[in-house]
């Protein structure tokens, strides 16, 4: 047993997974930290999630409370530290770190995929372990074997392509009565991937509301 399968245990109560983890090198000036391990939503992280004190009590930026909470716990159980995508500046390079896992890649629409989460992959934070350990095995890249593509042509206003991505054209649509599809339930491009399961409904509009503001 590795020790991501070790750690899985110890997430899942709180709705958390491995998705993935290398090994730093100097360069990476992560002093001590022989090992990285990146985390994500599990299968039942908005459960856990929306009914937690900080999503309830309307004060800011619940999520990033949350996480910071439930993985510094989890961190510090471990003796291990813990490394968000937030809070910066300066801002750790988790789209690098997450292509050096194997298991993350540029997406034909640019947005990163993950080898079982897809498009609706979101990296809560990672944990930084003193001890050089086994790391999730490399996947193949979905896009690879993915004939049809269909995040290319998913955006009902071409927003998002594999050429640019216009924000203020998404966040009207959006706004506009035509884009309730995409406020409620998240964005079309996202949810056109075939790889990884759909989100919750709640889920993906909370993140939209957040992309919004």
């Amino acid at each position: 047993m590795t020790v991501p399968d070790r750690l899985e245990p110890l997430l899942a109560p709180d709705g958390l997974t491995v998705l993935g983890g290398f090994h730093p090198l100097p360069t990476d000036d992560l002093g001590a930290i022989r090992t990285l391990l990146m985390v994500g939503p599990g299968a039942t992280f908005w459960q856990v999630f929306a009914a937690s004190d900080e999503y309830a009590d309307g004060q800011p930026d619940p999520l990033d409370r949350w996480t910071r909470r439930v993985l510094g716990r989890i961190a510090h159980g471990l003796d291990a530290i813990s490394l968000f995508p937030f809070g910066g500046p300066p801002f750790h390079p988790f789209l690098s770190w997450a292509r050096r896992t194997g298991r993350a890649w540029p997406s034909p629409v640019g947005l990163t995929v993950h080898a079982e989460q897809g498009l609706w992959l979101s990296y809560r934070g990672a944990l930084g372990l003193y001890d050089e350990v086994p790391v999730p095995e490399a996947m193949p890249c979905p896009c690879d074997t993915c004939a049809d593509r269909p995040c290319l042509t998913a955006c009902p206003v071409d927003a998002l392509s594999a050429e640019s991505y216009d924000v203020d054209r998404c966040q009207a649509h959006v706004t506009a009565p035509e884009g309730v599809a995409c406020r409620t339930a998240g964005c079309r491009v996202r949810a056109a991937c075939p790889v990884g399961d759909d989100i919750p409904n709640a889920r993906a509009a909370f993140h939209m509301e957040a992309f919004l503001r």
